[in-house]
């Protein structure tokens, strides 16, 4: 993998990049869809591609271990295969997931001792096991095994788990490189900063992992209940210290304004939920603001979804029928949804990318911030 930095803001850290893989380009800022059973959920990948314009997609280790598991994928030759997306991947290394078990799930030395959400089984995940597992989806990107804290956890608590993902990435980093890529092609791997809402804890995970030389690093144990204010401090400390020449993941960041509050403060990559969650849910992100599709005030308003929409449902398709559609219950209305909102991030990163290269990505995204808060 390689990453090259081809605009910087004059006023701010915002830059613009490419990441090359084997799989393809990515054009930094970037936006990742979350596809955590190997399916962005209610969206063709031919949507994905064509119209939302998604350069790369997540998978999650977690739920492709518990299903369909690592037999299924190793027999086809991995998740690029087995789902037909030609394009990049980064999986996440389930961290996230196991430890928002908590009732199900037990931390020791070796690694975290969890039951499947799905069946009730016992397994171990170990950072080892986590890479060899990465190896088997096939990835392009592979994430470090971590433990994520939340946004309330005490000093003592935050400091003793640091330092417990610190030594996991010092035996993942190991097995990545005592081990190779299965399926012909290069994997990298990015270890994550964690030190929840603490400075000094995060400057200490930053230089921690810096030190380690990694393709890209990542910063985890954010949005996970802190106030937004403490977030946006923490990319600022943490990226003061990683290296500036490495792509700068935000793991599950967040809202519109979260991105662009983050592409300010020189971070790279995003993934969410959000779009596709909320689309299901009749929440519209839009270039003016945010729509509940549900809403009365749109039962006759027959005008397009989004006027300077992307997307193909923008223009094909009237609040009018989406309200209808959602009162309805019909499953046509979270597809339309979910790709106009997937639509709307992608537009939105490749926007930022054009302001950066053009000098003027601050004042661009001030008057962004304004609009995109508004509830319509």
């Amino acid at each position: 993998m390689r990453f090259e930095i081809q605009h910087t803001d004059p006023n701010t850290s915002a830059r613009a990049g490419k990441i090359t893989t084997d799989h393809g380009i990515i054009e930094t800022p970037i936006f990742m869809p979350v596809g955590t059973v190997a399916s962005v959920k209610a969206v063709h990948f031919h949507e994905l591609k064509d119209d939302i314009k998604a350069q790369i997609i997540l998978g999650n280790t977690y739920h492709l271990y518990l299903r369909p598991g690592i037999d299924t994928l190793e027999r086809v030759g991995g998740l690029h295969k087995f789902n037909g997306w030609d394009r990049p991947i980064l999986t996440d290394s389930g961290g996230f997931q196991v430890f928002s078990l908590t009732e199900n799930r037990k931390l020791r030395e070796e690694g975290a001792v969890f039951r499947s959400h799905i069946d009730g089984s016992k397994h171990l995940f170990t950072p080892e096991k986590v890479v060899d597992i990465q190896r088997s989806i096939g990835a392009d990107i592979m994430m470090a095994f971590d433990e994520c804290t939340p946004g309330t956890a005490d000093y003592n608590y935050a400091k003793k788990s640091m330092e417990l993902t610190h030594r996991w990435l010092d035996r993942g980093i190991g097995r990545f490189r005592e081990t190779e890529a299965k399926y012909g092609y290069s994997q990298a791997y990015f270890p994550i900063v964690q030190g929840c809402v603490y400075p000094d804890l995060r400057r200490e995970s930053a230089k921690f992992i810096a030190e380690k030389d990694a393709d890209g690093n990542a910063i985890g144990g954010l949005a996970v209940g802190e106030p937004t204010e403490k977030m946006y401090e923490m990319i600022e400390v943490v990226n003061e210290i990683l290296p500036k020449e490495k792509p700068r993941y935000l793991m599950g960041v967040g809202t519109p304004i979260n991105i662009l509050e983050g592409i300010e403060r020189g971070v790279d990559m995003f993934d969410c939920v959000m779009p596709t969650r909320n689309g299901r849910n009749g929440m519209l992100f839009t270039s003016e603001g945010i729509m509940n599709m549900r809403n009365e005030k749109w039962k006759n308003d027959f005008s397009p979804l989004d006027e300077y929409g992307t997307s193909y449902v923008d223009k094909a398709y009237s609040k009018a029928y989406l309200r209808h559609l959602f009162v309805s219950k019909e499953l046509l209305a979270m597809q339309i949804a979910s790709i106009h909102n997937l639509a709307f991030y992608l537009w939105l990163v490749r926007e930022a990318r054009k302001h950066i290269a053009a000098g003027d990505f601050l004042a661009w995204k001030t008057s962004m911030v304004e609009k995109l808060g508004r509830r319509l």
